[in-house]
């Protein structure tokens, strides 16, 4: 059987242990019950079913040489009472199983996996409300792209962590050439397609079948409530902003809540336990959602807000329910636009704001399109992208330290 040091995982790990200059070392190792202790010199302990360390064999067998896939199948397993050696010098705990099988494994990778320690995943930076007097992070597209350019992504690391704390990051100085958008966010990942496209252009139509084509003011909103899953990421990017007028504004959707929480609670309640409809429709698409305009997880935290008064459908709540709702609704609008949850700012060319789409709502005064032209390009990317290349880059950086 083909096996392979635990000093040097093929599974991909975010802190690097193969010199365990940082890992403590492992004392000793009992089984019990069919539960593994291994005492560390930390005076940590760690404890793992047999069944997990089997499952999380590492070897060539087990794992997928290139993908690091997991190619084992619990169901072809005999657990039984296996035999254990801990050679703490190596840092290496090894296991036979009744079957034949071998399992090396890394007590450093163990240490990190301890049940109920998640050390082995970089942290995400938490959404943190806005605070007074707010200005998004700026950083300049030569910093961020020179860095990317070098492989080092420091800048980028930057705006992206930005982007999650405060869902509202500004880049600066950029090109003003076509679909720069475009080759910035197809380097974080795959753009989200929707019933506008992969790529949008928000300029002034003559026909439009969406109020951001035109030169309308825009009131707050988030984009497309109307899908199961809106979009996440929102990235729009000024390649000419001439026109009088078409200051852009945003606002912190999760302070908003949370004061609404804070403050009105029913109406904070009935936001959060009442779904209600969505719907965009034209010549070709009908598209249709029902849900809550303040999504919450399971420990009431808020998770989402879909607000956006054109789209807003029918209201199909009982008689006794709608009059209530109306006042829940009107709280929550008021709020918004109180100067305490918004920023304002005006585009330049070569300027790309990136919001959380399901966080921050967004909008803009009205403009003239005959005093100039505005023209901003934009697209939406998957908030699981976000996170992935934020990882990758604390990985990258874990390794240069």
């Amino acid at each position: 059987m083909n096996n392979r040091s635990a000093q040097h995982p093929r599974r991909p790990v975010m802190k690097e242990h193969a010199d365990h200059e940082q890992a403590p070392a492992p004392c000793h190792a009992s089984l019990n019950n069919e539960v593994v202790t291994i005492y560390f010199d930390d005076d940590q302990t760690g404890q793992w079913p047999l069944v997990w360390l089997r499952d999380h064999c590492p070897c060539d067998t087990c794992r997928h040489v290139h993908s690091h896939e997991r190619l084992f199948s619990l169901l072809d397993a005999d657990i039984g009472t296996p035999s254990l050696t801990l050679v703490p010098d190596m840092y290496q705990l090894t296991i036979n199983w009744p079957d034949g099988h071998r399992s090396a494994l890394d007590t450093g990778w163990l240490y990190q996996r301890r049940p109920g320690q998640h050390d082995f995943l970089p942290a995400l930076p938490a959404a943190r409300p806005w605070r007074l007097p707010f200005s998004p992070r700026r950083i300049t597209h030569e910093t961020l792209m020179a860095e990317r350019d070098r492989g080092q992504g420091a800048g980028e690391r930057q705006w992206l962590q930005a982007l999650m704390r405060d869902g509202l990051v500004l880049l600066d100085q950029g090109p003003t050439t076509p679909d720069e958008v475009i080759r910035f966010a197809t380097h974080i990942g795959p753009l989200r397609d929707t019933n506008f496209g992969a790529r949008f252009d928000v300029v002034s139509k003559p026909t439009p079948n969406n109020a951001a084509y035109t030169a309308l003011e825009l009131e707050l909103h988030i984009d497309l409530p109307n899908w199961h899953q809106p979009p996440d990421i929102q990235l729009l990017y000024c390649l000419e902003n001439d026109a009088q007028g078409g200051d852009s504004t945003f606002a912190d959707g999760y302070a908003v809540a949370e004061d609404l929480r804070i403050h009105a609670p029913e109406a904070f309640r009935r936001l959060a336990d009442t779904p209600i409809d969505f719907r965009f429709q034209d010549s070709e698409q009908d598209i249709t959602f029902r849900a809550p305009v303040i999504g919450v997880d399971h420990q009431d935290k808020v998770t989402e807000i879909r607000f956006n008064n054109w789209i807003r459908d029918a209201l199909g709540l009982p008689l006794e329910e709608i009059t209530l709702w109306y006042e829940a609704y009107l709280a929550f609008w008021q709020r918004l636009k109180n100067p305490l949850f918004r920023h304002e700012l005006a585009l330049a060319p070569g300027q790309m704001i990136a919001f959380d789409n399901r966080r921050v709502l967004h909008g803009r005064s009205a403009f003239n399109p005959e005093t100039g032209r505005r023209h901003l390009q934009g697209c939406y990317l998957d908030r699981d992208m976000i996170h992935s290349r934020f990882r990758v880059l604390s990985r990258a950086c874990e390794h240069t330290r």
